[in-house]
């Protein structure tokens, strides 16, 4: 008997320990908001040259938990993306599309030409993995520049 109740004991701390720490690597949508807030900030105050090196940064501040800021100009560029710099590499992304065909980038250009700011849901793997998940993304246009950011969170 007492090894029965130890044994519950230990297995219910496992699950509480995975637990919170599965809960404290997910980013959460005020956190993607206020990073997105503070890339246009510093794209505001040193320019999209070298804000651009910084967002681009795997292990910069634009990094955390499971999320990352990624910089796009309104003309389907990729500017930075800290998860996969090859993207940087194309003339535009314009034709990326999820695993339900929607054309993420067209669709996060829509917000940033529109309202200026807002959320996208789409389908994306999760850093490191291959598979997709479900995902929204906020977008949030730098002011008076053809730049915006964006960075989202898993479902």
């Amino acid at each position: 008997m007492k090894r029965l109740i130890c044994s519950v004991v230990v297995i219910s701390m496992f699950f509480t320990c995975f637990t919170a720490v599965t809960w404290a690597e997910s980013a959460t949508k005020k956190e993607v908001t206020i990073k997105c807030e503070a890339a246009v900030r510093l794209i505001q105050e040193v320019g999209v040259d070298n804000a651009a090196g910084v967002i681009g940064d795997k292990s910069g501040p634009f990094v955390w938990k499971d999320a990352y800021v990624f910089l796009m100009d309104i003309d389907g560029k990729m500017i930075a993306h800290p998860m996969s710099p090859e993207m940087v590499k194309e003339d535009n992304i314009l034709q990326v599309a999820d695993t339900n065909g929607k054309k993420i980038t067209v669709a996060f250009i829509k917000v940033a030409i529109g309202s200026g700011k807002g959320w996208v849901n789409y389908m994306w793997p999760k850093p490191g993995r291959d598979q997709p998940a479900p995902k929204s993304a906020y977008i949030l246009r730098v002011p008076n520049t053809p730049y915006f950011v964006g960075s989202g969170i898993y479902q």
